[in-house]
């Protein structure tokens, strides 16, 4: 089948609408993963008791296992367990799996970063009468926020990447989009490269906006 020019023009102003979705699916995954993983970061930090056992145990599993097998599990398997469950939709599905999945790689990036801190800060925190909740927010987050910062980035991108298959739990993203448009008019080479031609785009923008947040971060 040879390649159709026009069709493939043509593609883009149907599955640029979807984009909106895709977008929001992975913003609402970043906010959610920054404050899962800052949560786990410290209490590993600190090694409290039993919260630093099960937290490696939640890191484990997520690294260890496929996000598509995850996501499955949450939005086909639990609902039969549990359910509470059977009124989540696909975007919740997809949000807490990416959330859940992102946050067991950034929490150990984020633990590392709080650990490049020297320690003789804490001391002088300490010394100063402040508290170790007060030394953590007010002089170590934000110092291992900025160490951070490229994997954060990083990591963004493959919540981006991540959310094409949220289509396989039903969800009208780009991909989904994409692969009705293929099915209908059998031209998947043409649906799948574009596609990736805006999520080669998008990820693009987000590096850019990287490095212009890496490069302010230096000037200080």
């Amino acid at each position: 089948m040879n390649f159709d020019v026009q069709w493939f023009i043509n593609l883009f102003s149907i599955v640029l609408p979807a984009l909106r979705v895709t977008i929001e699916i992975s913003l609402a995954s970043l906010v959610f993963t920054m404050l899962l993983s800052i949560l786990i970061s410290i209490l590993r930090y600190y090694k409290i008791r039993g919260l630093y056992q099960f937290f490696g145990v939640y890191i484990t599993f997520f690294r260890a296992t496929p996000l598509v097998a995850q996501l499955f599990i949450l939005y086909f398997g639990l609902p039969c367990v549990i359910p509470a469950l059977q009124s989540m939709t696909a975007f919740q599905a997809t949000v807490v799996a990416l959330t859940l999945n992102t946050a067991s790689f950034m929490a150990e990036d984020l633990r590392a970063a709080l650990k490049s801190v020297d320690i003789g800060q804490l001391e002088a925190c300490y010394s100063m009468g402040m508290s170790k909740y007060q030394t953590m927010i007010r002089a170590i987050l934000p110092q291992a926020l900025v160490v951070a910062l490229p994997s954060i980035g990083n990591r963004f991108v493959g919540i981006i990447k991540g959310s094409a298959l949220g289509f396989t739990v039903g969800l009208a993203d780009i991909m989904a989009k994409a692969k009705i448009e293929a099915a209908v008019s059998l031209r998947f080479f043409e649906a799948y490269l574009c596609v990736t031609i805006i999520y080669l785009i998008l990820v693009i923008f987000i590096e850019k906006i990287q490095g212009v947040l890496e490069k302010k971060i230096e000037r200080f």
